[in-house]
């Protein structure tokens, strides 16, 4: 299964370390996220890197090359940042089965091989990690709500009224018709094309979108106390290891 991967984002809220520095470059606990990023598809079985660069872009190019552990990386090119799914779309042309979709500036230590699992089952068009947050950071993300058997029923994006405190994280597996969805999303009162309304698309088309709850955590590193607490974490893993 093919792995994209997008850091195409400028981080301007992550300055001063974004000021000379592609924002999946920013190093927590001595490693660039993308490594992280990297690592973590690899484990999962991703044969393909599918890489979505903009802001500068040769600085990511240059560290990483054409490989990483063995495996191939692929460069896609987003000119300009608008939004999660016109950055899928610009890699439409190198997927042609079910793939892995991670963002870029997160960093992980939960269940992700759940999603792929559920994926690779062949019962769900798409499927992501979802976690519960406090109902007043809710509106901050795209909110889904779900049925009884963890179906998707609805997406929203940054709502005022969120429907529910369940939120999209930053790790989901997806079949090739997410591309007709993004093909067709319009953009938000952001002026940005939002992944989120290319997930409602399938739904209200009758594919079946799962829900994985979260198990762990991760943390979205849009600023520099994020990278503080991400890091944090790790070294707190680390120990725990070496004391285990």
């Amino acid at each position: 299964m093919k792995a994209v991967v997008l850091a195409a984002g400028e981080g301007t809220r992550l300055r001063p370390l974004t000021e000379d520095n592609p924002k999946g470059m920013v190093e927590v606990n001595g490693k660039p996220i993308l490594t992280h990023c990297f690592e973590q598809l690899v484990e999962l079985g991703a044969d393909e890197l599918v890489v979505v660069v903009g802001y500068r872009k040769q600085d990511i190019i240059d560290h990483y090359g054409d490989e990483f552990e063995g495996i191939p990386i692929t460069y896609a090119h987003q000119r300009e940042q608008k939004g999660l799914a016109h950055a899928l779309l610009t890699v439409e042309e190198h997927i042609d089965d079910d793939f892995m979709l991670m963002l870029g500036d997160n960093v992980f230590q939960a269940n992700l091989e759940d999603v792929v699992r559920r994926q690779q089952e062949d019962r769900a068009d798409a499927a992501f990690l979802v976690e519960e947050v406090d109902w007043d950071e809710a509106s901050r993300y795209g909110v889904c709500d779900t049925n009884k058997y963890g179906e998707v029923t609805d997406v929203v994006e940054k709502p005022d009224d969120p429907p529910s405190n369940l939120v999209m994280t930053g790790f989901y597996t997806f079949s090739p018709a997410i591309f007709h969805a993004c093909h067709l999303v319009q953009p938000s009162n952001r002026g940005e094309y939002e992944i989120s309304e290319a997930i409602d698309l399938l739904i209200q088309s009758g594919r079946t979108i799962d829900a994985i709850g979260l198990e762990g955590w991760r943390i979205d590193v849009g600023y520099p106390e994020d990278r503080e607490e991400a890091e944090e974490r790790l070294q707190e893993k680390e120990v725990e290891a070496a004391n285990s």
